[in-house]
């Protein structure tokens, strides 16, 4: 077989390289979301227009072709959360640092974080709950979360119970702000977080809840509050609220979130 006609060279294989892992990434930001449904359509229609165009079938292909092109605005607007992620995840990483680097890019890695003690903060929250005192932690994941930290007090303290009900007694001075937590370590304290400007948030959640929302908008975080008027315990990802019936589902929820 006369092959001649196959022209591939080093570049093609860096080209077909880097659209694999964009497309991993991509793969990696919406898994778990609606929005990987939306994908996955699109990805079918681009195949079958693909197919059409092939099988010189001109209708079919031109309508889909008109739908293909036509629908980058509308992508846009759907996955303006996923985009606003990703472009935050670009401009608030540390090239300089390897590491930040690296854990920024996550998924290439098989462990970069260590487990983070899923129980130890859940069984702090119940306590918390009881006694309604307020809350508000924000567990890093994929994003860092530099950009945050730099506004409030820098800490590095492996996560124990005394040490969360210390941060965030009444009278302690940094129980205000949020608490965050990376790799199993508290790494600051009294943050200041973004505040959703959603419209759509009921007006019984206060400024507590609009910056665990604002927060998972803007970045792929998990965030856990304890409403100090219904001492609730509330579980905020991807700017919404993740419905749980008791504690044992809500630890489930948080240790598939965090390990992935």
């Amino acid at each position: 077989m006369n092959l001649d006609f196959i022209n591939f060279s080093f570049l093609d294989i860096l080209d077909i390289i880097l659209v694999a892992i964009l497309l991993y990434y991509i793969y990696k930001l919406l898994k778990g979301t609606v929005a990987i449904n939306i994908v996955i359509g699109i990805a079918l229609i681009f195949l079958i227009w693909k197919v059409t165009q092939t099988l010189q079938m001109e209708m079919l292909s031109g309508i889909l072709g008109y739908l293909l092109s036509g629908g980058v605005i509308a992508l846009i607007i759907v996955f303006q959360q996923e985009i606003r992620k990703f472009l935050l995840m670009i401009g608030t990483t540390n090239f300089k640092s390897k590491n930040g680097f690296l854990t920024q890019l996550k998924f290439l890695q098989s462990e970069i974080n260590a487990d983070i003690d899923v129980d130890t903060i859940i069984k702090t929250l119940q306590s918390f709950s009881k006694t309604k005192t307020g809350a508000l932690i924000v567990i890093e994941r994929t994003n860092k979360l530099d950009f945050l930290v730099n506004t409030g007090d820098k800490m590095n303290a492996l996560i124990n119970e005394a040490i969360l009900e210390s941060i965030f007694y009444k009278n302690s001075p940094l129980h205000d702000g949020a608490t965050i937590i990376r790799d199993n370590y508290i790494i600051a304290t009294r943050v200041i977080l973004p505040v959703s400007n959603n419209t759509k948030i009921p007006g019984r959640f206060g400024l507590r809840h609009r910056a665990a929302i604002g927060v998972t908008e803007r970045t792929d975080a998990v965030c856990l509050l304890v409403s100090e008027e219904t001492g609730e315990i509330s579980y905020i990802k991807d700017g919404e609220f993740v419905l749980y019936k008791g504690i044992e589902q809500l630890i489930e929820k948080l240790k598939k979130d965090v390990s992935e």
